[in-house]
């Protein structure tokens, strides 16, 4: 080992380590979200696929209870499809038979907006708002060009996604079968450290599976009550509004804000600004319930953390890989969390109860590590004597007199 230079500070010296380990690291980083972008359309269909199978899996294992595993995960993956199905082709049918209302509505609210602009305290002339229409039409012609020039890039997108669904249909088949298999063959080159990866990777397992359930929870929650509190308001589109509000809860924070002011600004547009400050109210008051109550309940045990963390992690998984990549962000992060302490060994943040089973991703794996403490394990020891007289007393010596 060299020995520091006497002319350099120590604190500069420190510094000067610090700065080159955290380069190095900012360039692993750097690295990992290259790759990571470049193999989008691998990554992001395996990740959803994990939070499907850890939607899917309890139904999976029940089924197994009947049923060979193949039938099982088919009718588990067919009625998945079903609902999926069902629930589309509802909300197709509402948005088909509602949408030109909406249309209507909205055209005409656009219309008390501009007589609003004219008679009202800011006394626009009607030239003023024409000029303005004017002028965004002229410049969406200008983009027009750009418009049909992605049309090309648009069927291109189109096709990803296509394959990126038949891929996550695959992954989320065969993990759904064969996943505690999987899991075994990938801990299986580790060796030595195979019981604690098998540790790390269960503590995972549980953390998204709780985290996925909850959410579920959570969302089918927000979409119900906004569904109710729409449908007896009377805004057409309760269906669609509903499907937005579930699928945005899946975003924290962020997902229910922009769910929600979809969903204002069309109760706005068909019962005015009275009905869209009380639904406003209502929405406010629903999230403070989940924050305060929903999400410390469900969620909160498994993965706590702060609102700021939050937003961070959603923000870095936005900007790595748009919408998909903030929806997986926070159980991404949750995973990280409770799988590195499991990983090093040291105590790991537990909640407050587990649950009883472990999941069966490692189900295989925690059993071979059973099995190998049991072979590792001394001998049983003799019991000792029982306070019963059981144990024969040494006779008496002869010898001695009496």
């Amino acid at each position: 080992m060299t020995q520091p230079d006497p002319r350099v500070p120590p604190t500069l010296a420190a510094a000067a380590a610090w700065c080159w380990r955290l380069i190095v690291i900012g360039i692993v980083v750097y690295a990992i979200a290259h790759i990571i972008d470049s193999l989008r359309l691998v990554v992001l269909p395996c990740a959803v696929a994990l939070l499907l199978c850890a939607l899917l899996h309890p139904v999976t294992e029940r089924l197994r209870r009947w049923m060979p595993s193949l039938a099982a995960t088919w009718l588990t993956m067919l009625l998945a499809l079903g609902v999926l199905g069902g629930v589309g082709t509802f909300v197709g049918i509402q948005a088909n038979d509602q949408f030109p209302f909406l249309v209507d509505r909205i055209q005409h609210t656009v219309k008390q907006g501009q007589d609003w602009l004219v008679t009202g305290p800011f006394h626009l002339k009607n030239s003023q708002l024409q000029s303005a229409i004017d002028e965004l039409f002229k410049q969406l012609q200008q983009q027009r060009g750009k418009v049909v020039g992605t049309v090309f890039t648009g069927a291109t997108v189109a096709g990803e996604v296509i394959a990126s669904i038949v891929f996550l249909f695959f992954v989320t088949f065969f993990l759904l079968k064969d996943g505690h298999r999987i899991w075994n063959w990938l801990i299986g080159g580790f060796g030595q450290y195979r019981e604690r990866f098998d540790r790390a990777g269960r503590a995972a397992w549980e953390t998204l599976s709780q985290y996925v359930h909850g959410t579920v929870i959570v969302a089918a929650i927000h979409s119900v009550v906004i569904a109710v509190v729409l449908a007896i308001m009377g805004v057409p589109l309760v269906a669609p509004l509903a499907v937005i509000v579930f699928f945005g809860s899946f975003i924290p924070i962020v997902g229910i804000l922009v769910a929600g002011a979809v969903a204002v600004l069309v109760v706005f547009s068909v019962k005015g600004g009275i009905a869209a400050l009380i639904f406003l109210g209502i929405l406010v008051l629903e999230q403070q319930l989940e924050g305060h109550v929903l999400q410390p309940l469900v969620v909160g045990r498994w993965v706590r953390f702060h609102p700021l963390a939050i937003i961070l992690a959603i923000t870095v998984g936005g900007v790595v890989a748009g919408i998909p990549g903030a929806a997986v962000a926070v159980p991404t992060a949750a995973v990280i969390y409770r799988a590195v302490p499991a990983l090093r060994g040291s105590a790991e943040p537990t909640p407050a109860e587990a649950p009883a089973k472990p999941p069966s991703l490692a189900r295989g794996g925690a059993v071979e590590s059973s099995r190998r403490r049991e072979t590792d394990e001394p001998d049983e020891a003799p019991s000792p004597p029982s306070a019963d007289g059981d144990a024969e007393s040494p006779p008496p010596d002869e010898s001695r007199p009496h």
